[in-house]
């Protein structure tokens, strides 16, 4: 089980990044800034995801 989450942890981080990037060169160009808040609304709960993912791999590593 400890190894899954560590992988899922693993994975969530690499998404939260992706789409802060995707987010980010949105912003850039300009040229949307609906799907530039879609795309920080999407980061924020992909944070919040990553969270509960690495406090569960804590407590089940204690």
């Amino acid at each position: 089980m400890e190894t899954v989450l560590f992988h899922a942890t693993t994975i969530a981080v690499i998404a939260v990044f992706f789409v802060l990037l995707l987010g980010l060169r949105s912003m850039m160009k300009g040229t949307s800034p609906n799907l530039s808040q879609k795309l920080m609304r999407w980061r924020v709960g992909l944070q919040f995801l990553a969270i509960v993912i690495i406090v569960a791999y804590a407590m089940l590593a204690r």
